[in-house]
């Protein structure tokens, strides 16, 4: 029976190194090979090293040997947190850290001389040590133990403000810190929750858009404002960033200029940011307001989507539905929807805008109620039939008009009474306080 599992392994562990053989050689000759090329390769290395780990000792594999192949080159232990130097060699990121802080510009193991200090996290050897080690019943090292953002190690932090010094230095060096804190601080919590503990990390952050043209140069644009996005996410830092002088007028001019990744993520870090409701002021009283409509009235769909989501938020305070009414929402909004554009999104926002006095009038058109109850009528979607009535209600419930003009509708189509049957709860109400309105104002419509 072992001797017949030996044959399937050595059969499955061929196929692999065939398949291996056909992707390495496409990635050699081929320039513009997809990244899913490259992770098929490491796919298939995992696959080749969780073989030989299920390999008896008779096949030549030991632990032994095996846990010499998961020491770091620099300090001899195994590693916790395995990462690619410059120079392609692999080593513990608290050693080979220091190494560098230490002002070495050279590669311990191979001699080499360094064009870059950014270090990568090889993902591979991780995923390999992990498994190593709950076959070996080992406890994991504690630097990867602690990778779940919980806990941050001090030389994470010597690694963090390299990177912000970087950002004082040449253009390249700029780009290089940029790019590793964009990654950073999407795959590693902890890096979000420890980056506003340094002195003015913000302002240095952004240093580089703030002393050009933020679109003077796109990918170096994009990489920062997105690692604003990323930072954003960790609660304490929505505060101190939005309060950040700087920080509001970049994401503004950034939703104005740059690729479509920045102008979009720009509007997701004010969607993120405006959780607050202080931080929903301070957003409403800056020039946010006009890009983001602008964004949403021509952007990449993409684009549309988020500042879709930073306007409703935003829009929740009563100050900001004036100034949204003022800069001309309600049209773009009404002609989206009818354009049949984020839709559910868009009524939303309509909804929580139509309970300020100054857009009733905007929206007291026939056509926009006609448009409002064939809405109800088609959609699949509760929510969206409640926003809806809902923005009927706050449009027509003083303006005996427009009740007429659904007092009609209802006689042909009974949407309202459909709705104030088969409705959430509060689309009842609203649906039935507008049937209740009509029927005082109009007694012979329950005739009708």
């Amino acid at each position: 029976m072992a001797k017949q599992e030996e044959l399937v392994a050595a059969g499955e562990e061929t196929e692999l190194k065939k398949e291996l053989e056909r992707i390495v050689k496409m990635i050699l000759e081929e320039d513009d090979y997809g990244i899913e090329i490259t992770i098929e390769a490491i796919r298939i290395m995992s696959c080749l090293a969780n073989l030989k780990m299920k390999k008896p000792v008779g096949l030549g594999i030991d632990h032994k040997v095996l846990s010499d192949k998961f020491k770091c080159p620099h300090s001899g232990e195994i590693m916790g947190d395995p990462v690619v130097l410059g120079s392609g060699q692999t080593y513990d990121r608290p050693h080979i850290q220091k190494w560098l802080n230490d002002g070495n510009l050279t590669c311990p193991l191979s001699k080499q001389v360094l064009t870059h200090s950014i270090l990568t996290p090889n993902c591979l050897v991780r995923e390999l040590i992990s498994r190593w080690c709950k076959d070996c019943g080992i406890a994991l090292p504690k630097s990867y133990q602690d990778s779940d953002g919980d806990v941050i190690a001090e030389v994470d932090r010597i690694y963090l403000n390299s990177l912000l010094e970087k950002l004082s230095s040449s253009l390249s060096d700029q780009k290089e810190a940029a790019k590793e804190l964009r990654r950073l601080t999407k795959t590693t919590p902890s890096y979000r929750t420890v980056f506003c503990e340094f002195n003015d990390a913000i302002s240095r952050l952004l240093s580089p858009l703030s002393q050009r043209e933020v679109e003077s140069d796109p990918g170096l644009q994009e990489d920062l404002i997105t690692t604003v996005l990323n930072l954003s996410i960790h609660g304490s830092n929505k505060k101190l960033l939005v309060e950040n002088p700087v920080v509001i007028p970049l994401l503004s001019e950034s939703m104005k200029f740059g690729t479509i990744e920045t102008r979009r993520n720009a509007a997701a870090a004010l969607f993120s940011l405006s959780a607050l409701d202080s931080n929903k002021i301070i957003i409403g009283n800056s020039d946010a307001l006009v890009p983001l409509l602008e964004l949403l009235q021509e952007g990449h769909p993409l684009a549309m989507k988020d500042a879709a989501s930073a306007i409703f938020n935003l829009c929740i305070p009563p100050v900001n539905k004036a100034k949204f009414t003022e800069i001309g929402a309600v049209d773009i909004i009404l002609q989206k929807i009818k354009d049949g554009i984020l839709v559910d999104e868009l009524l939303g926002i309509l909804a929580l805008l139509s309970t300020h006095h100054g857009a009733v009038d905007e929206l007291g058109d026939p056509d926009t109620l006609q448009c409002l109850l064939k809405i109800i009528r088609d959609s699949d979607s509760e929510r969206t039939k409640e926003n809806c009535v809902a923005i009927l209600y706050d449009v027509c419930i003083k303006n005996l008009a427009l009740l007429m003009v659904i007092k009609t509708e209802e006689i042909r189509k009974h949407t309202l009474a459909e709705l104030a049957e088969t409705g959430t709860p509060r689309a009842r109400r609203k649906a039935g306080g507008i049937l209740a309105k009509i029927f005082k104002a109009f007694p012979s419509t329950h005739s009708a």
